[in-house]
């Protein structure tokens, strides 16, 4: 990880036999497909990680009873969410985007239930977006990429700066951020 700026990286890890394997963050994913992260940050601080489905269900991903209970993040270690060993998410529910909301908190929250999401609550997605193929994006596997899928600006955007590293997300700001950050993950599914 880079010295200086505050700094998140994610990447999406998709399970391909019995191997994961680090997917673009555009993938378009199928029905049952299993899927789970990899969270890096350069600062300490308390990560909360919610979930609007296509459905228009809200649910709390992690921390949580069967994700893993710990959401204490330290600097430049690397983290699995979710943070259990035989826990794995799977895509299921209409076709579209589900928007993974990622929080990270320099103080633990106190009042964060299952299903509670960050202060304000984020607008729906837009009933009806189906994932499309970008055909700008040619993939040697012949691997479907949505560019609007990916991470995002959230609740706040701050001075967040957004790019990629390879398959990975990289999440930074120039300045310490002295408050939560919340960003969005948006997951295309077919």
């Amino acid at each position: 990880m880079k010295q200086g700026a505050h700094r998140m990286e994610i990447t999406l890890e998709r399970l391909e036999g019995d191997k994961w394997r680090a997917v673009d963050p555009g993938l378009v994913l199928a029905q049952g497909d299993r899927v789970r992260f990899r969270y890096r940050t350069s600062f300490d601080g308390y990560l909360y990680v919610t979930d609007l489905g296509t459905s228009g269900k809200y649910d709390q991903l992690f921390p949580g009873e069967q994700t893993g209970r710990d959401n204490r993040v330290t600097s430049l270690k690397e983290y699995q969410v979710p943070a259990t060993e035989n826990t794995v998410f799977r895509i299921a529910g209409p076709a579209g985007h589900d928007v993974v909301y990622w929080m990270v908190s320099p103080t633990k929250l106190t009042d964060v239930s299952p299903g509670k999401l960050p202060p304000a609550t984020p607008p729906a997605p837009k009933p009806g977006l189906i994932p499309r193929c970008d055909d700008v994006v040619l993939r040697a596997r012949g691997d479907c990429v949505d560019s609007s899928a990916g991470a995002k600006p959230g609740l706040q955007a701050r001075d967040l700066v957004f790019m990629r590293d390879g398959m990975q997300t990289v999440i930074s700001s120039p300045t310490a951020l002295a408050g939560p950050v919340v960003y969005e993950f948006r997951l295309a599914h077919k």
